[in-house]
């Protein structure tokens, strides 16, 4: 009974978890520099709400040198990020999370 009551919450966990904390934070965690500079240099370089999505939907699906908005030196540190394993609606999802999370538009007094 305590086996099957173990498994129900874990695929519970599993189906109802967070994809934002559970595939972004998770790891972002443990890197140096915190995850919400990233939005702010988007945001910084891309402005609205539909281009800084666009704009980080586009590289976490295809990272590369060229499309990052990280300094060079970061990326010798750290290399470029490896492609994302969420599906495009999941990715959706957890971008949106994240705008949601950082954005500034409202925010300010």
């Amino acid at each position: 009974m305590v086996k099957y009551i173990f498994i129900c919450s874990l695929l519970f966990n599993f189906l109802y978890s967070d994809v934002y904390e559970t595939n972004c934070l998770h790891c972002h965690n443990k890197l140096p520099v915190s995850i919400d500079k990233y939005f702010y240099r988007y945001l910084l370089k891309y402005s609205s709400e539909r281009a800084v999505k666009k704009a980080m939907k586009d590289y976490l699906l295809n990272p590369t040198k060229e499309n990052t908005i990280m300094p060079e030196a970061f990326i010798k540190r750290f290399g470029v990020k490896k492609k994302t394993t969420l599906s495009e609606k999941k990715l959706t999802e957890a971008i949106d999370k994240y705008w949601e999370e950082y954005k500034v538009f409202g925010k300010l007094k």
